[in-house]
């Protein structure tokens, strides 16, 4: 996630530079096109760029206003996380009575929830850290590796040793109904994320806004080079520019998991999540908390 209020040049042409190499040669395949083939045979009307240039303002804003609403939702469903894992922590710690079998069970599920964060932002990310594997024992990644969501087979060893604590009646029942409803909570989360993550955006609006976006340089290229002859190639790249970067800059809030820039800080809010249960526990070997890349972005 970007964090700077200062966007460099450098960072919008490192993801336009390629369109821009496209929309230079068209617009100077145009402009050669027209002073030396069809100048005397073709004239564009001005109204062309003009209903093209609107149409394209629609479909960016559209496509950023969707973009934007799945990376706010993302965001909304992570602070989620990080409340209800708090809450579970400190449910736990407070209400689980104080002998010696109920403290090592409470401190096993805190820690088993952590694995349960990285687990899960692993599987929005299609990378695996093996952070998770640290805090879980030998018996429970040998169980949840056979099963192909990790995430939901800890929920599950989550639930089972919840029960144990009932059973025991280490917690009351009253107890026992908030922790579940977390339980509860932490697998909808789980399965908001999954339907952001695999909900493909419609491909035809990012299509179609790179066609009419071509269209658009290609017609107003056309239409102004009588009036600024090699000047209209510079211009038409320009307008272009606009349209290509703000368009750009939206697609990259499509997938608002992915490991870059513009998605959502899973490592950082990942971190901060555990750096916040281990001291609950009272623990000393606490990891540093994740730190932004150049003062721009963290991930």
């Amino acid at each position: 996630m970007l964090i700077g209020q200062k966007i460099k040049l450098s960072r919008i042409l490192i993801n336009t530079w390629q369109v821009d190499i496209i929309m230079i040669v068209s617009c100077s395949a145009t402009y050669f096109a027209r002073e030396f083939l069809v100048s005397h045979h073709l004239d564009i009307p001005s109204i062309i760029p003009g209903v093209l240039g609107t149409a394209i303002a629609f479909f960016i804003g559209f496509n950023n206003n969707q973009a934007y609403d799945r990376w706010w939702e993302a965001r909304k469903i992570w602070g989620s996380i990080v409340n209800d894992s708090r809450s579970w922590a400190r449910s736990l710690i407070n209400y689980a009575d104080e002998n010696e079998e109920s403290k090592l069970l409470v401190k096993q599920m805190v820690s088993r929830h952590i694995a349960f964060l990285y687990t899960l932002k692993g599987n929005l990310r299609n990378y695996d850290d093996n952070i998770y594997t640290k805090y879980l024992t030998e018996q429970e990644l040998h169980e949840i590796t056979k099963q192909s969501n990790m995430p939901n087979a800890i929920l599950s060893i989550q639930a089972r040793d919840l029960q144990s604590l009932a059973k025991a009646q280490h917690i009351d029942g009253f107890r026992f109904i908030q922790l579940d409803t977390l339980l509860v909570n932490f697998s909808t989360y789980m399965g908001q994320a999954e339907r952001i993550k695999n909900t493909v955006f419609p491909t035809t609006y990012n299509y179609l806004t790179k066609v009419f976006v071509w269209l658009f340089v290609v017609s107003i290229t056309l239409v102004i080079s009588p009036y600024l002859e090699y000047w209209s190639i510079f211009i038409g790249w320009l307008v272009g520019f606009v349209f290509v970067s703000t368009q750009i800059n939206g697609m990259s809030l499509v997938n608002p998991f992915e490991n870059n820039s513009a998605a959502i800080p899973l490592n950082q809010i990942t971190r901060t999540i555990e750096i916040n249960l281990l001291e609950m526990l009272g623990e000393t070997d606490i990891p540093e908390p994740v730190k932004p890349i150049n003062n721009e972005y963290v991930l």
